[in-house]
């Protein structure tokens, strides 16, 4: 269980270096007449995120959940897939990249890294969000976190991805 401890800190460490990021980035969006959109759902967003890194240390403890190498190893290269493509998503949309949803009124969509084909995938950054809600819970057979998790990102997505994309078609020509 400590090495899975430890990758669950690792990934709060991450979650910590984005917000860094994020933070600077809303400055510079800001700082161009940057318009926020869905400040509504931002707080059920973080509660959400702060809860799988919850779930996932708490459940195999209660719930005493074993590790299974047949199944945790897979997850785990899911895991560390997810954040190869999420940090490939924040450095193809540099600046403009953010946790809140900032667009610079008349900035030209990005088109490069995973956005080069958006009508192949539009959000690649939430396929990762995604995959690493399900993965990371069942790397120690937390299936409860993973089904939990799965089940309100897929909600809060529905509303980020909508709000995403109207604002996007206010702000950004095509």
């Amino acid at each position: 269980m400590l090495w899975y401890t430890l990758l669950i800190a690792a990934v709060a460490v991450e979650r910590l270096a984005e917000l860094v990021v994020a933070k600077r980035n809303a400055r510079w969006t800001l700082a161009r007449g940057g318009v926020e959109s869905g400040r509504e759902h931002y707080p059920v967003m973080v509660l959400l995120h702060t809860g799988l890194l919850a779930g996932c240390l708490l459940e195999p403890l209660l719930a005493d959940r074993p590790f299974v190498p047949a199944l945790g190893w897979p997850m785990l290269a899911l895991v560390v897939a997810s954040q190869a493509l999420r940090w490939w998503c924040i450095s193809s949309l540099g600046p403009y990249w953010n946790t809140r949803v900032i667009v610079v009124p008349g900035a030209a969509p990005v088109r490069r890294g995973p956005y080069r084909h958006p009508k192949l995938l539009r959000h690649p950054n939430y396929v990762a969000v995604a995959v690493e809600g399900a993965a990371l819970p069942l790397v120690h057979s937390a299936w409860t976190t993973a089904l939990v998790f799965t089940a309100a990102n897929a909600a809060l997505l529905t509303v980020r991805i909508r709000c995403e994309d109207t604002a996007l078609r206010r702000l950004v020509p095509a």
